[in-house]
């Protein structure tokens, strides 16, 4: 394996950072500085610095098109949860939320890493859904999603305005909106208060990641440059990880 994925798939940083590493001199394998290009095989010591990296299990990063019905839990007594509609041979779990009645694009994986950086709300990660609702799509409608929206729910505690987003028609009831947040129940919400009712929606991109041609029910596994894409784009930039290794 090379030492640049070795390093990324220990959860030390991208690939790009380790070349970084490597070059500046400050990763040895068995106490021989390594070059960019060093291959590494099992049973061989890597260091940072003075600190050892330990090789992880196998990271697994699926893209699943999440049918509606499927609820997004870890609690096996749910009926219809995802973990066991997929049933894929290695435990993982999804790093953001689809509603029960929404369906579309979900990042599941093992990496709690990846999970934790994909759900830090100040990376302002780009979402992108395909909504149909019960009325006509006029400009204003359009006008006001993007500039934000004031929702309110005294029983969940919600009560603020929405970040600015990117909003687009599709067809006479059927747009497309960028979120860089989260909240719970967003776009059902913001479409409430401005006088509609969603009547379907699929989220179809998460960053890199889009949903594709995958059909409800289906996934498939994340590999080679697209999923080093996602990695980076959860991480951005991992400030600081020169001199987490001194």
């Amino acid at each position: 394996m090379r030492l640049n994925k070795f390093l990324s798939g220990a959860g030390v940083c991208s690939r790009r950072e380790a070349d970084r590493l490597i070059q500046s001199g400050r990763v040895t394998v068995d106490g021989k500085r390594a070059v960019p290009g060093t291959q590494v095989e099992k049973g061989q010591t890597v260091r940072v610095g003075k600190k050892v990296v330990e090789s992880r299990e196998e990271k697994v990063v699926l893209a699943v098109n999440k049918p509606a019905g499927i609820v997004c839990t870890e609690d096996m007594r749910v009926k219809n949860n995802i973990i066991r509609f997929l049933n894929y041979s290695t435990r993982v779990t999804y790093a953001g939320r689809l509603d029960k009645d929404s369906e579309g694009l979900l990042i599941m994986t093992n990496d709690g890493d990846l999970i934790n950086r994909m759900m830090r709300a100040r990376y302002a990660h780009e979402k992108e859904y395909r909504v149909t609702v019960d009325r006509e799509i006029r400009d204003e409608f359009l006008k006001r999603l993007s500039q934000g929206v004031h929702i309110r729910d005294e029983e969940k505690g919600l009560d603020e305005v929405t970040k600015p987003c990117k909003v687009k028609k599709i067809g006479k009831y059927t747009f497309s909106i960028t979120l860089t947040q989260g909240l719970n129940r967003q776009i059902r919400r913001m479409c409430e208060t401005l006088g509609c009712r969603v009547k379907g929606l699929v989220r179809v991109r998460i960053m890199n990641i889009e949903l594709g041609t995958l059909k409800p029910g289906e996934y498939r596994k994340l590999e080679g440059q697209e999923l080093e894409e996602l990695y980076e784009c959860a991480e951005r930039e991992n400030a600081g990880i020169s001199g987490a290794f001194e």
